[in-house]
């Protein structure tokens, strides 16, 4: 035997254990970031989601598309407005990133999963009731006068109820759902919604074993700035009342609050500029990012 096969075969040992805790299950995978920024990235995305899927595994994908949105409104020259930070949707923009992110964005995770000979089929939040969606409410506090006032981002929703019936479906029949995060409210109005709020959400309605979320940054770091590997609830909520988790990381983790919440097992920042990050966080004993815990 080679040394290369006795790698091989070393590696496979090792991955064993890992590769029983998940057969079946469902994992949910927020896609975006730098793992969505080149062509290489997304193609070896695409291989990572087809792997799980041949291992047994249950990979449901939803993905983000800020920057895809950014190309398009510019290419259209339709102005982006900004409140607090936060870009308002109104009718016109809200159609471009229907277009964008169900449309393009969409296609294309789904087909990168395709060639690398797993079966992905690609939806939208839309489809199948699978997400009612209402209007983001949000609030902030005037600065000269201190009252406290609503304000209108426009068509951003969050969602309301996931009805998992259509991606229940495509699992048992060993496809791959790929979502992109837009909704409908009770009123057929349509509704932009944030990728991590969206998996969130999709990862409870599933009851999933992991919701793994791809970001830019190598996870939650404490307040020397080093990486935590593992965090419970309550510690997470006292890293953000501590003030070491801040920006935007508290959506994030809040996020994974949410999906336990609801059921998931196990949320985990996952550092997305990892080769293969998916697959090291699942069959590996060190993982790639920070999991969060009951």
């Amino acid at each position: 035997m080679t040394e290369n096969a006795r790698d091989q075969m070393e590696i496979l040992a090792r991955a064993l254990p890992f590769l029983k805790r998940y057969d079946d299950q469902i994992v949910v995978v927020k896609y975006g970031g730098h793992a969505m920024g080149e062509e290489e990235s997304a193609l070896r995305f695409g291989r990572d989601i087809a792997v799980l899927e041949q291992m047994g595994v249950n990979p449901v994908v939803v993905h983000g598309g800020g920057p895809q949105i950014n190309s398009m409104l510019k290419r259209l020259n339709v102005q982006s407005t900004f409140v607090q930070g936060l870009r308002v949707t109104d009718a016109q923009m809200v159609d471009v990133v229907e277009m964008v992110l169900s449309g393009t964005v969409n296609k294309q995770v789904a087909g990168c999963i395709t060639r690398a000979g797993a079966i992905a089929v690609g939806i939208s939040g839309k489809d199948g009731g699978l997400i009612r969606a209402r209007k983001l409410q949000r609030t902030y506090r005037d600065p000269d006068s201190q009252i406290e006032k609503v304000l209108d981002l426009g068509f951003v929703g969050e969602p309301e109820h996931v009805d998992p019936h259509v991606l229940e479906l495509l699992i048992a029949a060993d496809i791959v759902p790929v979502i992109a995060p837009v909704g409908v409210g009770a009123d057929g109005q349509t509704y932009n919604i944030n990728a991590d709020t969206a998996a969130g959400a999709i990862a409870g309605a599933l009851n999933a074993s992991r919701l793994l979320m791809l970001t830019d940054v190598a996870g939650v770091l404490d307040a020397e700035k080093r990486l935590i590997p593992e965090m419970t609830v309550a510690e997470v909520r006292a890293g953000i009342e501590a003030g070491w988790i801040s920006g935007g990381m508290i959506p994030k983790v809040e996020t994974c609050i949410y999906a336990i919440e609801r059921g998931v097992k196990g949320a985990v920042i996952v550092d997305g500029r990892v080769p293969h990050a998916v697959l090291i966080e699942l069959f590996t004993n060190g993982g790639a990012g920070t999991l969060i815990r009951p």
